[in-house]
């Protein structure tokens, strides 16, 4: 399957689980924000440490604008493989599209890896 057009870097398979770890975390000791008209609002008042983005996600353009807005406001991000695997990482019975963390809660140094690795990510 093709990449879709909105992921601009592929995420190894232990960050992608690493974020997903993190999401765990935050949603039971921090703070999220869930579904992408949240994680917009979140990333356009900079607001958010990390954005956890489904690469499955249909249609693309649900998330297509994301990506650009993390980079403007230097808010680091990463793919996981499954949306339903992200909403229930985040708590939720169904799928999510993205999360926002807000507040990382107990999954602080988790957080710090993943923005350490986040200028390698994009080359």
């Amino acid at each position: 399957m093709a990449r879709p057009i909105y992921v601009r870097f592929e995420t190894p398979s232990d960050l992608a689980d690493k974020a997903l770890q993190l999401v765990q975390l935050a949603s039971e000791t921090g703070k999220l924000r869930v579904g992408t008209n949240e994680v917009t609002k979140s990333s356009e008042r900079a607001e958010a440490k990390l954005v956890v983005m489904a690469e499955d996600v249909d249609p693309v353009e649900i998330l297509v604008h994301v990506p650009m807005l993390c980079e403007e406001k230097r808010i680091p991000y990463v793919y996981v493989p499954k949306k339903q695997r992200l909403g229930q990482s985040a708590g939720l019975t169904k799928s999510a599209a993205s999360v926002a963390i807000v507040e990382p809660g107990d999954g602080k140094a988790i957080l710090d890896d993943l923005a350490r690795a986040f200028p390698t990510l994009k080359k």
